[in-house]
C-alpha cells in the first residue's frame, strides 16, 4: 500500500489504519466486543501488558476497533500517537488532567467551547491550577501572558461559535519560547482544512462526534501529536475509564470514509450562504472566516486549505426572541445541539455550545444571546439558502 506520508488524505480517509485489523478477507474493520483478549503464552501476556510488545489486554485500555479509528485520525494529522475517549469533552478532560500539577499554568482564550470553558473556570482552579483567558484575537496580550510563563497553552481555531481564527504558527512559537506544552481544538477545521501540528501545535484534538462522523450517531474524541504526551494523556484515561466504546469506533471509522467528499461540499455551500446572508437586509453580522469582512480571514487564507461547514450570523432585530421565532421557520435544519453532521443543524449557543453558562458569562466571551449557529450540511445549497430566504421574509 502507498506510504501513510504520501497519500493525500482523500485516500487516508478510506485506507488508514485499516489494513491491519482486516479479517478473514472483510473489506471492513469488525466490531470488537470483547471486554478482555486471552493468551496462552503468560510471557506475551506480560510483554503486551508491559507495553512491549503491540497486542491488547483489556478494553477499558485499548480495542482493536478503537485503535483503527486512531490510527485513522493520526494518520490524517500527521501525529507520531493517538489515543481517544468516551466523548470530545471526554479527551479535552484527559488531556488537561493527564498533563497538568497543581502549581502549574494554562493560558488559554476566552471564547473555547462552553464545556472546555468550564474546565478552566471551575474545575482546574480547584486544583490549585491556574488559568488565564485573553481576549481571543488579541494576539499580543495572548503572547504576553505566555511570556510570563506557563506550562500549556489551548488554542482552538476556528472558535465555537464565533468562527474566530488564531495564529496557530505565531502563538506555538511564543509556548515553546517558555517551553510550554500547545494544544489545539481542531474540531471546526478537521485535518481535511488544517493540520495544527505542522504548525507547530504539540498536539491536535477533536470532537470526533462531530465532523469525523459525521453522521450525529455516535460519540467520541481523539487527540493526536507527540507520543511522550499521549502516552500521559493515555495513561489518564485508562484509569479514569473514559473509554471510547468499540461500537462507536466502528461508526466513526465508517463516517470517517466520507470525511474529504462531505468537508469539500460543506466548505462550498458555509461559502454560498455566508456570502448570501451577509447581503441580506435582516441580517445584521456574519461570522465566517471565509469571508473578506472576517477579522481572521487573512490568517485562515495562510494556515487553512478550506473554511469550514461552520458559520454563525446576527438578525439586525437583535433579541432572543427574534431567535425564537426565527428558527421554527427553517424546514431544512434541526434544531439541536450538534454540528458537522450530514444534515444541517441550527441552534443559539444558550441551548448548544455554551449551555453551561450564564447570559453574563456568554457576554464576557463575547457571545450575545441573539447569535445563531449554523452547521451547514450537505444538501443542495440552493435548496438551503431558499429555506433560510424564506425564514428571514418577516424579518424584512
Amino acid at each position: 500500500m502507498t506510504n501513510e506520508h504520501t497519500m493525500k488524505a482523500a485516500t487516508q480517509c478510506i485506507w488508514a489504519g485499516e489494513e491491519d485489523y482486516l479479517l478473514q478477507g472483510a473489506t471492513q474493520v469488525p466490531v470488537v466486543h470483547s471486554v478482555s483478549f486471552g493468551y496462552r503464552d503468560v510471557d506475551e501476556w506480560q510483554a503486551v501488558a508491559l507495553g512491549q510488545k503491540a497486542g491488547h489486554i483489556y478494553g477499558r485500555n485499548t480495542n482493536p476497533t478503537v485503535h483503527a479509528f486512531e490510527e485513522k485520525v493520526r494518520q490524517l494529522e500527521g501525529g507520531e500517537a493517538a489515543t481517544s475517549a468516551a466523548t470530545g469533552m471526554g479527551i479535552i478532560s484527559s488531556a488537561l488532567f493527564g498533563l497538568l500539577s497543581p502549581g502549574q499554568r494554562v493560558v488559554s482564550v476566552k471564547d473555547t467551547y462552553g464545556g472546555t470553558n468550564v474546565l478552566f473556570t471551575e474545575f482546574l482552579p480547584r486544583f490549585q491550577i491556574g488559568v488565564t483567558l485573553c481576549d481571543t484575537t488579541d494576539h499580543a496580550q495572548i503572547e504576553a501572558e505566555i511570556g510570563q510563563g506557563c506550562n500549556l497553552v489551548y488554542l482552538e481555531s476556528p472558535t465555537n461559535p464565533t468562527t474566530k481564527v488564531m495564529d496557530i504558527a505565531r502563538l506555538a512559537a511564543a509556548a515553546h519560547a517558555v517551553g510550554a506544552i500547545v494544544i489545539v481544538d481542531n474540531t471546526f477545521a478537521t485535518p481535511i482544512n488544517q493540520n495544527p501540528l505542522a504548525l507547530g501545535a504539540d498536539l491536535v484534538l477533536h470532537s470526533a462526534t462531530k465532523f469525523l462522523g459525521g453522521h450525529a450517531d455516535a460519540l467520541g474524541g481523539v487527540i493526536v501529536g507527540r507520543k511522550d504526551l499521549v502516552d500521559q494523556i493515555y495513561h489518564y484515561r485508562e484509569i479514569n475509564g473514559a473509554t471510547l466504546h468499540p461500537m462507536a469506533a466502528y461508526l466513526l471509522l465508517r463516517g470517517m470514509k466520507t470525511l474529504a467528499l462531505r468537508i469539500r461540499q460543506q466548505n462550498e455551500s458555509a461559502l454560498q450562504i455566508a456570502q448570501f446572508l451577509e447581503g441580506h437586509p435582516a441580517i445584521e453580522q456574519v461570522f465566517y472566516p471565509g469571508l473578506a469582512s472576517h477579522s481572521g480571514h487573512a490568517i485562515a487564507q495562510k494556515q487553512m486549505r478550506g473554511f469550514g461547514g461552520m458559520l454563525s450570523f446576527m438578525l439586525k432585530e437583535n433579541s432572543f426572541d427574534a431567535v425564537r421565532r426565527f428558527l421554527p421557520r427553517l424546514k431544512l435544519a434541526h434544531a439541536a445541539a450538534n454540528l458537522g453532521a450530514v444534515e444541517t443543524i441550527v441552534g443559539p449557543p444558550a441551548t448548544t455550545s455554551h449551555v453551561e453558562c450564564t447570559p453574563e458569562e456568554r457576554a464576557a466571551m463575547g457571545i450575545p444571546e441573539s447569535l445563531i449557529r449554523y452547521s451547514t450540511g450537505i444538501e443542495d445549497v440552493d435548496d438551503l439558502i431558499a429555506d433560510l430566504e424564506g425564514a428571514l421574509r418577516p424579518f424584512t
